[in-house]
Parts: C-alpha cells; structure tokens; sequence
C-alpha cells in the first residue's frame, strides 16, 4: 500500500509523512524503504536535510496495478 500512497500523493512525500499516512512507526516505514530501494521501485531523492521518494518507473507499474487489483475487488 506504500507505494500507491506514494503514487497517490499530491504533494513531496517524506517518510515520516508515509508512516503517519499508513498507521505504522517510522522506523519499520525506514525499514520496508529501504527494501523498496534495493528492489528499484523507489528513490530517495535528497533536498537539503530531507529525503523525498519518488516512484521509479518499475514502482509505477506496480503500484497503477495493485491499484487495479484494488478496484476489482
């Protein structure tokens, strides 16, 4: 669900931002990130002290399709 949240978000999204949107601590959010990383479905984009994420292309595709799984169901 992270990554449609992410997909879905209308402004820059941080991953305190993330955790407070999903329910969930800040570190476990940190945690499953850093996995969505290393898998190539997001990048942390850093701006001065912050890290913004942003969706690759791979992260899109994933999250428009677990979107439509949602929609079916």
């Amino acid at each position: 669900m992270m990554l449609v949240e992410l997909k879905n978000a209308d402004a820059n999204v941080y991953a305190s931002v993330l955790a407070k949107q999903i329910d969930c601590t800040y570190s476990h959010v940190v945690k499953i990130l850093q996995e969505m990383q290393k898998s190539d479905l997001i990048r942390f984009k850093k701006e001065g002290r912050l890290k913004l994420l942003e969706l690759t292309k791979r992260g899109e595709e994933i999250a428009s399709n677990i979107e439509s799984i949602r929609t079916m169901l």
